[in-house]
């Protein structure tokens, strides 16, 4: 990576499947300068969200404006404030919000920006990616406000090893439930036992269906759905007396021509049931109240980031690819430049 220029990743093509190197473009201009109410940023990391294929292919999603062909892709980052003419940033700051792929931006922190400043907690900054970020905040929002746990209550996390997911298993303990996981292979169900499930799933391996109905004989209080598919259909048919259904994504059916079409969801009326999506920026008025909870249970050790490090700025396309195989686990984010409180090799 050339220190002495903004790097970029671009839209070369509209992509087909899952993304490949040719549906990238990469770029390099002379590092912007701040005007009159703007502050230059330097990239840390970049946070990798399936969302992002849907960008790429031109589509309006979490609030983002479509791409187009040549535009720098979207992408939530930690960057540093290193020059200022803003009276709200200083040199110094670090934030996370909209920076896109690139290693240095020009800022007047506009709202589609949706920038926020970090706290310093004493640890990595990534964690702004992920537990103190949109990523965390989809867990706690989705699992607290919308799933409503009650301690005891039986709760199915699908994508249990992903970013939401594990922290969805995390808060879920720590709220007294028991915890069953649903992950794709033997050391991705490892790492969720190790995080707190009772009890793991290995889709890959097993029946998913079957092995649903045998952990949860007296049905499902609370399924928190970030696969969508056939997985959701299964939980629908195992719904305990007026359990939660939340729907945080659908990977599953990301890369399917057609959507997957439930046919089961009747299962709500004959259990007094409720099913809810929820779109994480709807709550942004709540932020401080996650970022507070959030942190204290990090500083207490009850909370552990789980995270998939790619170390480069040209790892990017490769990265993004691995979200859509099953090949990362945690928060997946790219680092371009160690920061505070990142530990050496």
């Amino acid at each position: 990576m050339n220190e002495d220029r903004n790097c970029q990743w671009r839209v070369a093509r509209r992509p087909a499947g899952n993304v490949v190197a040719e549906d990238f473009l990469y770029t390099e201009e002379d590092i912007p300068r701040p005007g009159d109410g703007e502050f230059l940023l330097k990239t840390y990391y970049i946070n990798l969200a399936p969302v992002m294929r849907m960008y790429m292919s031109g589509k309006s999603a979490a609030g983002e404006k479509p791409l187009a062909i040549g535009d720098v892709i979207h992408g939530r980052a930690v960057a540093e404030v290193i020059e200022s003419n803003h009276p709200q940033y200083k040199i110094g700051d670090f934030v996370h919000g909209q920076c896109g792929w690139q290693t240095y931006k020009v800022s007047s922190a506009t709202p589609q920006e949706k920038f926020r400043k970090l706290p310093d907690i004493g640890m990595s900054y990534s964690v702004a990616l992920g537990t103190l970020g949109m990523t965390g905040f989809s867990a706690y929002f989705g699992l607290i406000d919308c799933g409503k746990p009650r301690r005891g209550d039986v709760v199915v996390v699908s994508g249990a090893a992903g970013g939401v997911g594990t922290h969805v298993v995390q808060l879920a303990k720590i709220l007294g439930c028991k915890v069953i996981g649903i992950a794709g292979g033997k050391e991705k169900c490892d790492l969720i036992r190790s995080i707190g499930c009772d009890v793991t799933i290995d889709y890959k391996e097993e029946d998913v269906a079957e092995q649903i109905a045998a952990a949860c004989p007296e049905g499902i209080d609370l399924y928190f759905d970030n696969v969508g598919g056939e997985t959701l259909s299964a939980c629908l048919d195992n719904l305990a007396m007026r359990s939660r259904i939340v729907l945080c994504g659908s990977i599953s059916e990301y890369l399917l021509d057609e959507p997957y079409g439930l046919t089961n969801y009747t299962n709500l009326r004959a259990t007094n049931s409720t099913m809810q999506g929820f779109f994480i920026y709807n709550h942004v008025h709540d932020f401080d109240r996650a970022e507070h909870d959030m942190a204290n249970w990090l500083r207490s050790g009850k909370l552990k980031p789980v995270e998939h490090i790619f170390d480069g700025f040209e790892k990017l396309p490769e990265a993004l690819a691995s979200l859509y195989t099953g090949a990362n686990y945690g928060i997946a984010l790219v680092r371009i430049r160690r920061g505070p409180h990142d530990k050496g090799d």
